[in-house]
């Protein structure tokens, strides 16, 4: 199939580039805008008791809500607030009342707080109707541009924080961390295909085709959110960039090897690239397929955050995987061997004597390399017991030098920690009769017992009398894992249980999402990673025509999974001392990992089977593949790593753990994984890694003569 594929694109070359470039302009000119939102709530179904309380909020109280932008307000000299300070802060609220700010409800100033440190004006704005409405962050523009003046001449300072201020800076971020990535990614490749090739053409091919590429990956993704109701988080674009880039770069990368291999085999550069399809096309269509598999298996989850993930990424790569086996040997059949200038070194195969001296000792010693790699992960895996979930996106998604985190944390200094965002538990009748007055405040005694509770607020009622609101301050922040554990435990037990005879209890607000968040977590951990897993082992079963191969090498990808998890905690929460890793890390290192982890895991596999069939046995087979499949490997690792680096200069925490982790789980898998661990277990099975097939013996008629010293350099 592979090679009438890669005949057909031969033949007309013309013909495919020019429908990939009317497919990018119909796309580009017809699909609608890529958005995102940092809501964690939007993520949720509806069964959840946080949605649930929503739900009562929005029907009993219209009109009540958290503030959406908070203003805070202290003196430079950090003391406390005079009677002239509290007044200036009441003139300033009205100052900015009379300005009559689109979209801005309510602008309310508070008391100044017990010890006087600080004091707030509450903003109530519009509902935001939608992820793409830009209502609340322009108004948060406006406040902030409206704050130097009307603090001219006072001894105080301010700034604004609160959702609205979030999701400005966390846009803002993704801005320019866009930017960023976008500039350290195709800079990287550049650099890193110039060394391998030594040819600004190749080192450009996949900047100018993949940004090709990328429009379309784009636009369909946003017709799919579109049309599925999908929605997508903020860091979904960051990611988009590094891993159309860096697979990508990668699938160019086997394609170009096996192309330059042929050509050193005597074969002209249209029968080459021919060849080049066939042979590697396997390996890269199964590659991109186990990648595709992992992604689409979280539309399994329960949270709408992973299930518009999923769709998202696998589009980007299916999309990439098809430019790779059309529109790149397209490209590179024009241009024949032109596309290697200024350099003639893909006349003359390397040497390769590091990596052939890698191949003969792991071939003497397989036992000894794969007890070393395995302890080697192992050991790393171990720390990945200490694990803690930071369930924080809106404020991961910002610098922390962003004006919101710098001034909510600011609000800390006057307020109780969970003063900046209460929860709420909703009484509601269910007998359609106004609720028992007399019993609220048994009710209200109850809540404020609970440990973790640092007041709760006297009952506020519905105009209908039906349910009652107690607004609840937790002792502690409200992202913090001891919030998390009041609410889901002992304040949603003593929710319910207290409810009187009639009434129905729901524990809502932030703390409440990131609780129910929890959940779904853990019941997608269960789901969605067994599922992945199984699929992706059918393809390596299909692939390799193998029952046992797929177990060892799923089990080695595991290994590297935990490992990586395992070096994340040391690193950021042991080394740097953060409270936790971002929640979604576990899944998307999982996938990642895994996914990517398969790649190249298959790469070397199928070179090792390809020695095998020439005669060579199993030692002798690992040998050659690792002289003639690392050096790919390597580049390969080296480069998907580096795309993936560049997400920790973005200067928010959540991307700066997503693209460690990624990286350093890549570096694991290609460096560790798949030069040591898979071929030292493959060398020591023997032809038993084939069973029940014989993957490893080929026929007389599929067996190619002797290519000679220079006959092959490349999976």
């Amino acid at each position: 199939m592979f090679a009438a594929v890669g005949r057909f694109v031969v033949r007309h070359p013309i013909w495919v580039i020019v429908a990939w470039v009317a497919a990018a302009v119909g796309v580009i000119g017809f699909a609608p805008t890529l958005t995102a939102t940092t809501d964690e709530a939007s993520f949720l179904p509806s069964h959840y008791e946080s949605i649930k309380a929503a739900e009562v909020q929005q029907q009993a109280f219209p009109r009540a809500a958290t503030p959406s932008a908070i203003i805070v307000f202290e003196r430079r000299d950090g003391g406390p607030l005079t009677e002239a300070d509290a007044a200036k802060v009441v003139a300033i609220g009205q100052a900015l009342t009379d300005r009559r700010i689109p979209d801005i409800v309510a602008i309310t100033p508070t008391p100044p707080s017990p010890n006087r440190l600080i004091q707030i004006i509450a903003v109530e704005m519009t509902p935001q109707r939608g992820p793409a409405d830009q209502a609340q962050p322009d108004a948060v523009k406006v406040l902030r541009a409206a704050l130097p003046d009307q603090l001219a001449n006072s001894d105080l300072k301010a700034g604004t924080t609160g959702t609205a201020a979030q999701n400005l800076d966390a846009q803002d971020s993704g801005n320019r961390a866009n930017v960023i990535i976008g500039v350290a990614t195709i800079g990287l490749i550049i650099i890193l295909l110039l060394i391998i090739f030594r040819s600004p053409i190749i080192a450009l091919l996949p900047v100018i085709v993949i940004g090709l590429v990328s429009q379309i990956a784009t636009g369909l993704i946003a017709w799919a959110n579109q049309a599925f109701d999908l929605k997508t988080d903020s860091s979904v674009s960051a990611m988009l960039i590094v891993v159309l880039f860096g697979v990508g770069t990668d699938y160019i990368l086997f394609l170009m090897f096996r192309f330059r291999e042929r050509l050193r085999l005597g074969e002209d550069p249209k029968t080459a690239m021919v060849s080049a399809v066939a042979r590697a096309g396997e390996a890269i269509a199964s590659a991109a397929g186990a990648v595709i598999i992992a992604f689409l298996a979280l539309t399994l989850s329960t949270l709408g955050l992973f299930k518009s993930l999923g769709p998202a990424l696998a589009i980007a790569v299916a999309t990439t995987l098809v430019a790779g086996l059309t529109l790149i040997p397209a490209v590179v059949s024009l241009l024949g061997t032109k596309v290697f200038w200024p350099s003639n070194a893909w006349r003359h195969e390397p040497r390769g004597a590091r990596f052939a001296a890698i191949g003969r000792s792991l071939a003497r010693r397989p036992a000894v390399y794969a007890a070393v790699s395995g302890a080697g992960l192992v050991v790393l895996a171990v720390f990945a017991l200490g694990f803690h979930p930071n369930f924080d996106l809106s404020s991961g998604s910002t610098s922390t030098e962003s004006e919101s985190n710098v001034w909510s944390k600011e609000l800390l200094r006057g307020l109780p920690a969970g003063a900046t965002e209460p929860s709420n538990v909703f009484l509601r009748s269910d007998t359609g009769a106004p609720l028992p007055a007399d019993r609220l405040g048994a009710y209200r005694d109850a809540l404020v017992k609970v440990p973790g509770v640092g007041q709760v607020g006297q009952p506020t009622l519905s105009p209908d009398g039906k349910v009652a609101d107690f607004q609840v301050t937790l002792a502690n922040t409200p992202q913090s894992s001891a919030a998390l554990h009041t609410v889901k435990g002992p304040l949603r037990s003593t929710a319910h249980a207290a409810a009187p005879d009639g009434t129905t209890a729901f524990v809502g607000g932030i703390t409440a999402v990131f609780v129910d968040i929890q959940a779904a977590v853990n019941r997608d951990y269960a789901v969605v990673f067994p599922v992945a897993a199984v699929l992706i082992m059918v393809i390596l079963g299909l692939l390799l025509r193998s029952v046992v191969a797929p177990w060892y090498l799923m089990l080695s990808v595991g290994l590297g999974f935990a490992a990586t998890l395992g070096a994340t905690v040391l690193i950021f929460q042991h080394g740097l001392g953060e409270p936790g890793l971002i929640f979604i890390l576990p899944v998307i290192m999982y996938l990642f990992v895994v996914a990517l982890g398969t790649d190249y895991n298959i790469l070397m596999v199928a070179r090792l089977r390809e020695e095998a069939r020439e005669g060579r046995n199993p030692r002798d087979a690992a040998a050659m593949a690792i002289r003639h499949a690392g050096p790919t490997v390597a580049a390969a690792g080296l480069i998907l790593a580096g795309t993936f680096a560049s997400l920790m200069l973005a200067g928010n925490s959540t991307l700066t753990q997503m693209g460690f982790a990624i990286s350093a789980g890549i570096v694991i898998v290609a460096f560790v994984m798949s030069l040591f661990l898979t071929p030292a277990i493959t060398a020591l099975l023997g032809h038993l890694a084939w069973w029940p097939g014989h993957a490893d013996v080929a026929d007389d008629g599929d067996r190619e003569a002797p290519a000679g010293p220079r006959g092959r350099e490349t999976p």
